[in-house]
């Protein structure tokens, strides 16, 4: 917090001593009053709220020539985003009738507060600019007089201690902040359900808050209930619930083949996506509605539309669809995206493993259906659950077997597969919606899907696969983006608008920092040329370059990447950025390594073995050419290296981290909203780790970051080692180091957990992180983490653990990390 310290000036005043007339008692107080000011500074206008301003009166107006004496206290430097207090004072014999303070100049700001203090948060800046102030006050006969104050706000700095790395069971945060649990796995989130019990025999997840939750975004509600996208106060909460950590999720541990039916359905339910309702009963005291009317649980049972160039095709078809353009649900989602027209983009990631195929499976597929297959990783004979165990016919299960059974595809579940790995959109305001599965964006193991608008140019989406040796895509519109779309009340027809029609990218990095977008276009994309066993894939129409993307993306030819997570744009530049969480020595061996994805060395585990590789990975970055969604070419440099500083050389420390901001497999990532200065001038970047490789030292963590440009570092050759000693250079582009005002942790998770999920309400002064899967490698009678309960104290080592999301303020008000 800033204070701005009030000049203090004494001063006598105009004492009238005409003994013709009685004083009144306000004269008296004004004189005794005016001679404290250098201690008391405004207590006389207390006085005079007190004493009353009508108890006697002065003999007449020619006793009041003068007019008050006011100062508007010393000018001041601060910086975006902290809280500034204005403290003016005055005096005058006759008393103090009235206050105020005014903004004259500079960037417009709130002024809090009435009297002789308000406050106000400074707002975002690219360079120093000067705000100014007047404090007025007058008199109880009218007579003002006014004082001003500057204040010059500097761009945003890093404003809070760096959280130190540690392995304790809470969230920790720096000093002058305050974290809030907010909802859980299993929380009810309507009318009758009753409380969880956390010992595994609550059941109906259908109306509670599913397992493992991961990317979230609030959304604003008004006072009356309407989408409002600059309140702070109420508004949606939608997560994603990936997975499951089972062993919590009943009394003990899951049932074997063939599974119970009651088992199965409560973890079916217990994946997808959640909106509840979140109120702040004020001074950002937050909790959750339980019977909202726009709470929703959307689970992998859900109706779903399929919409764009896949729809209707032959390779969607299914005994729920005969024609290829319903499904039911989504599942294993992931990260997200944020439309501008206010709807909410879910990815769904590791879909394939939830399938299974009898063994006898292959005899019935065709050579391109097997590669098809192969290339998604729906290889299983079970599926990771066994949910087609159940012995039931009811297709809620029965679909997760993916064979070939009946007399064609309208009668069995052979292309349920093909119906997952989509981008899916939610209107979080219609409860009665049905989502929207976007097959124009490709169908893959999609982690998250940042949407870049500007006005007049097309709207672009920005995609990772997350698995390793995947790729970066790029889906751009048809249609130009019109602003006036924003606040349309047909979101989901907004969305038909502009993810429906357009056009499927996926890149290519080449070593010299250049990149080219190469089309994923019927027609321009080769036959994928024949692998291993499987051979050439021809490609029939767009459909089935959409569903097979990944084939397609071979095909082309474009860059195998280092496990493509979430993207993020920078409001500001518009550069785009991609985390890169990891791979291992035999998808990235010393040989196979290039210019994006450069280094190979060895991790020393907590288990005393070495991880070869890129067991930390790095976050790359790229900036378009003009700056355009639609340009099929870009410039990248490496912006961040993952790095454990107390044991990493300087070929692997790349960026110089330090104890205070090395951290280790980022994944989320988040730059802050323009609606508040954490998102204006240099606009601050969260980053979030999943990390193996680091947790000898520190459980996951989140860091704050306030990032340069594509460019500002330069070449760096590094020396890769295998396990053998061998030796190898690659040539990169690293971005400039980091440094503690650059980059520093803050914030650390509990036990075993994954950080994952981040955003503010639009003011920035409420932060909401998402704890994933704490104690994931307990058991049900031995659990390794006890939070979220541990983070109000010590409990009973029995107490198991839940996933959950917290919501963290500053004590002064301010916004989060400036």
């Amino acid at each position: 917090m800033t204070d701005l310290v009030p000049a203090n000036g004494y001063t006598d005043g105009d004492v009238d001593t005409n003994d013709s007339c009685v004083p009144s008692l306000e004269s008296l107080a004004a004189e005794r009053f005016s001679r404290r000011q250098t201690l008391l500074g405004g207590a006389g206008a207390s006085a005079m709220a007190f004493l009353g301003t009508s108890v006697l009166a002065a003999c007449g107006p020619d006793d009041a020539n003068n007019a008050p004496v006011v100062t508007a206290g010393q000018n001041a430097a601060t910086s975006a985003g902290r809280v500034v207090t204005l403290t003016g004072n005055a005096s005058d014999e006759h008393g103090i009738k009235s206050t105020a303070w005014s903004q004259t100049s500079g960037p417009d700001v709130e002024l809090v507060g009435t009297g002789y203090t308000v406050t106000f948060i400074a707002p975002g800046v690219d360079a120093p600019t000067d705000l100014v102030f007047a404090f007025r006050a007058t008199d109880r006969f009218g007579k003002s007089s006014t004082a001003t104050t500057t204040v010059r706000v500097s761009p945003a700095v890093l404003g809070f201690a760096a959280a130190p790395k540690n392995l304790n069971d809470i969230v920790t945060v720096p000093a002058g902040y305050s974290v809030t649990v907010m909802t859980r796995v299993g929380d009810p989130i309507a009318a009758g359900v009753s409380a969880y019990a956390n010992n595994g025999t609550d059941t109906d997840f259908a109306r509670r808050i599913g397992d493992h939750g991961d990317a979230l975004i609030f959304f604003g509600l008004d006072s009356a209930g309407a989408r409002d996208d600059t309140s702070s106060a109420r508004g949606l909460m939608v997560q994603n619930h990936e997975n499951l950590s089972d062993q919590y999720l009943h009394p003990g541990n899951p049932s074997p083949s063939p599974r119970p039916q009651a088992e199965a359905i409560k973890e079916i339910e217990a994946h997808g996506v959640s909106v509840t309702e979140y109120r702040d009963s004020g001074d950002r005291t937050w909790s959750y509605v339980q019977d909202s009317g726009f709470n929703r649980r959307i689970t992998p049972n859900t109706p779903m539309t399929l919409k764009g160039p896949a729809a209707g095709s032959a390779m969607m078809v299914t005994a729920y669809s005969p024609d290829g353009t319903a499904g039911r649900g989504t599942i294993n989602n992931c990260a997200n995206g944020l439309t501008d027209w206010a709807t909410y983009l879910t990815c769904e990631e590791n879909w394939a493993g939830y399938f299974g195929r009898d063994a006898s499976d292959a005899t019935a597929r065709t050579a391109r259906e097997l590669t098809a297959l192969a290339r998604y990783g729906v290889t299983s004979t079970t599926g990771n659950y066994g949910w087609s165990s159940v012995a039931s016919a009811d297709t809620t299960f029965t679909r997760w077997n993916a064979s070939v059974i009946g007399a064609s595809a309208s009668a069995d579940f052979r292309n349920e597969p093909n119906q997952y790995g989509w981008v899916v959109e939610i209107d979080p305001y219609d409860p009665a919606s049905a989502p929207r599965k976007r097959t124009a964006l490709g169908r893959m193991g999609h982690e998250g899907a940042f949407l870049r608008t500007v006005e007049g140019r097309k709207v672009g989406v920005y995609m990772g696969d997350d698995a390793r040796r995947e790729y970066l895509y790029k889906y751009v519109s048809n249609a130009t983006w019109d602003p006036a779309d924003a606040d349309a009340t047909d979101r989901l027809g907004v969305g038909d608008k502009y993810l429906d029609d357009g056009a499927l990218y996926v890149a290519r990095f080449n070593a010299d920092g250049t990149g080219e977008w190469l089309p994923l276009t019927f027609g321009q994309v080769p036959n994928r040329a024949a692998s291993g066993s499987f051979p050439e894939y021809v490609f029939a129409d767009q459909a089935d370059i959409l569903i097979n993307a990944r084939l397609a993306a071979d095909a082309v030819g474009a860059t195998p990447m280092d496990r493509p997570e979430w993207t993020a744009g920078n409001p500001v530049t518009g550069e785009i950025y991609l985390t890169l969480t990891n791979n291992n020595a035999s998808n990235r061996p010393l040989n196979g390594t290039d210019a994006a994805n450069p280094r190979h060395y060895g991790d020393p585990k907590l288990s005393g073995s070495t991880s070869f590789g890129n067991p930390q990975g790095h976050i790359i970055r790229l900036r378009e050419t003009g700056g355009d969604t639609a340009a099929t070419t870009f410039a990248w440099d490496i912006y961040l290296f993952g790095a454990d500083s107390a044991d990493a050389d300087s070929n692997v420390n790349i960026s110089g981290l330090a104890a205070n901001n090395d951290f280790s497999s980022p994944d989320g990532l988040w730059f802050s909203r323009t609606s508040n200065p954490a998102g204006q001038g240099k606009p601050l970047l969260w980053i979030q780790t999943d990390d193996g490789a680091m947790t000898d030292r520190s459980n996951c963590m989140m860091l704050a970051a306030l990032p340069g440009t594509v460019g500002d570092g330069g070449a760096v050759t590094i020396t890769n080692r295998d396990s053998t000693g061998a030796t190898a250079q690659q040539a990169t582009i690293a971005g400039a180091p980091a440094t503690a005002a650059s980059l520093r942790r803050f914030l650390v998770g509990p036990v075993e957990c994954e950080i994952t999920g981040v955003d503010t309400t639009p003011d920035g002064r409420t932060l909401f992180v998402g704890i994933q899967h704490p104690g994931e490698r307990g058991t049900p009678t031995a659990p390794s983490s006890n939070w979220p309960d541990s983070q109000s104290g010590s409990v009973a080592a029995t107490v198991r653990p839940r996933s959950a999301i917290v919501a963290i303020t500053k004590d002064d008000g301010g916004i989060i990390a400036l």
